[in-house]
């Protein structure tokens, strides 16, 4: 299924070095395949650990800080889309890219509305599997390094947002939200008044990695509204420009 040619144990002396924190956990319930992952990742660069079905994986994530997270769908027991669900919840965010044979449209579609960075189907080469990480990875690190210089917190009404700490508060209570809901937040409450299309959030916020299915916005934008907004059937902060997209209006309530 995979190009074992592809591998090589060779060091790379242009590689940089391993971080401490670049720890890759494998989920993967066929032995082989996630030997050969695993060797490749070694390649690469990174540690990778396995877990061979989903609730394995989930103990791994709670008692353990990973770089990412490379999932499998057809697991026993807790499947693939149930993991990232469950990932999801928590309170820190682990990337994660999506490895299935299950390479459907609608696969797809319900694995990154889960919340996952990124898809890739089965059969698939190293070498794309290998840019896909970096791509992940690097997307992660910018948006560390974003929020680490945008350190003054945005005050839009009865809205509370602090970039840095990556915490919402409305009304001074905190409001739980996913990774992706606080950077469409952010990105509309550092752009106010300004319209965007859903296309140009996708590029945006999702990044050009991003598969083009502009729905996703519609619903990430509803989740948003039903966690920031008084009243999410009239929101006054994230307001519909119909025919055209959203925009944030920073002053309301103030």
């Amino acid at each position: 299924m995979f190009p074992v040619s592809q591998l090589s144990t060779q060091h790379d002396p242009c590689r940089p070095p391993r971080r401490a924190d670049s720890t890759v956990l494998v989920v993967e319930d066929d032995p082989e395949i996630a030997h050969l992952i695993s060797l490749d990742l070694a390649n690469e660069g990174h540690a990778a650990e396995i877990a061979r079905d989903g609730a394995a994986a989930l103990e791994r994530v709670r008692h353990k800080d990973y770089a990412l997270m490379l999932l499998d769908l057809m697991l026993p027991g807790v499947d693939g889309l149930g993991v990232c669900r469950e990932v999801r919840a928590m309170d820190r965010y682990l990337p994660i890219i999506i490895l299935s044979a299950r390479s459907s449209e609608t696969h797809r579609v319900i694995g990154l509305e889960l919340g996952a960075d990124d898809y890739l189907a089965k059969p698939f080469s190293f070498p794309e599997l290998n840019a896909r990480v970096r791509s992940v990875l690097r997307r992660m690190d910018a948006a560390a390094q974003r929020a680490a210089s945008m350190l003054g917190t945005i005050q839009a009404g009865e809205l509370t947002i602090d970039p840095l700490a990556r915490e919402v508060r409305l009304d001074g209570a905190a409001v739980n939200m996913t990774a992706r809901e606080f950077d469409l937040l952010l990105f509309f409450a550092r752009h106010p008044d300004r319209v965007f299309s859903r296309m140009e959030l996708l590029d945006h916020v999702w990044g050009h990695a991003h598969d083009g299915y502009e729905h996703t916005v519609n619903s990430h934008i509803n989740r948003l509204r039903a966690k920031v907004e008084r009243e999410p059937a009239r929101p006054r902060h994230i307001q519909t420009v119909w025919g055209v997209g959203y925009r944030f209006n920073r002053s309301a309530g103030a």
